[in-house]
């Protein structure tokens, strides 16, 4: 019986050995788990600090794309107008060079000098008719030329006037174009540098996933050691158990063997008429033997 009892003392022996390190591996899993969990949620943490930043970079950057697409609509503008005045100044410059061709030697003072002083000879002097008119016929002629660089004169007006307007166009159009060089830098620069955050966001994420999965991995292993601790310690419990029950049942045995042998001794001192012990008495009285 005794055998019986060390096999199952070392049995138990046996099973805490295999159970205090399956609680040691499973507690280093659960400890390494939770480590994982933490810097799952830190890394998920920056990410989503990133993803602002990218998102307040990206308004940024859309804000300085939506100010560049209106400086090219407005230089589109320019660019239109200052076509429509180069158009119209090619206009001018065959409309002067025409009136050129019909225009005689001499400029506008010298002939409005000669027509002052044809005029002033036949109001001053006698002449005879044929010169008269001979005269008069020149100033016609004069006046025709006169007329014709009082037009050409006004066509060049205007033509200064257009090449003046051509080259205000010109200097906002330039403008226009160093202030969307500018702001072209401008976004560019966002825009890389978003490219840059969302790139590092990337890596975290692809970081924050890999302890994820390693957190997981490490639970399942850590539950599997839980539930090798869960099934170790129930069959300690069963053993212990069935000693109990065991020595139990040889206490009552070992009891009964007991109640017996002080029931014989009891009956054989009444027999002998000798005197009863109290517990011996008390035995009989309650088994009705007296």
């Amino acid at each position: 019986m005794n055998k019986i009892a060390d096999s199952t003392k070392n049995k138990i022996e046996a099973l805490n050995q295999e159970l205090t390190p399956t609680k040691e591996e499973r507690n280093k899993l659960n400890l390494e788990a939770k480590k994982c969990a933490e810097k799952r949620n830190s890394l998920n943490e920056k990410v989503r600090n990133l993803r602002k930043d990218a998102d307040t970079i990206k308004e940024k950057r859309d804000t300085i794309n939506k100010q560049v697409q209106e400086l090219k609509n407005l230089r589109d503008q320019v660019n239109t107008k200052g076509k429509e005045k180069r158009d119209k100044i090619s206009e001018l410059q065959e409309k002067i060079r025409v009136l050129n061709e019909k225009r005689p030697d001499g400029n506008l003072r010298q002939v409005a000098r000669e027509i002052e002083e044809i005029d002033w000879k036949i109001q001053t002097n006698s002449l005879p008719v044929k010169e008269e008119d001979d005269l008069v016929n020149q100033i016609r002629q004069l006046e025709t030329q006169l007329v014709v660089q009082k037009r050409i004169k006004k066509v060049k007006d205007k033509l200064f006037e257009m090449r003046t307007e051509q080259r205000g166009f010109g200097t906002e159009a330039k403008t226009i174009h160093e202030k969307l060089s500018e702001l072209a830098e401008q976004s560019q620069k966002y825009h890389l540098q978003m490219i840059g955050i969302l790139e590092k966001a990337r890596e975290l994420q692809a970081e924050a996933n890999e302890a994820h999965q390693k957190h997981v991995e490490t639970r399942q292993q850590a539950q599997q050691q839980h539930e090798k601790c869960v099934e170790l310690i129930e069959k300690i419990k069963a053993i212990e158990q069935e000693l109990k029950e065991t020595a139990d049942k040889k206490q009552a045995e070992r009891q009964g063997e007991l109640q017996k042998e002080l029931e014989e001794r009891a009956l054989a001192k009444l027999k002998r008429g000798e005197k009863l012990s109290w517990e011996e008495f008390q035995f009989l009285a309650e088994k009705g033997l007296l």
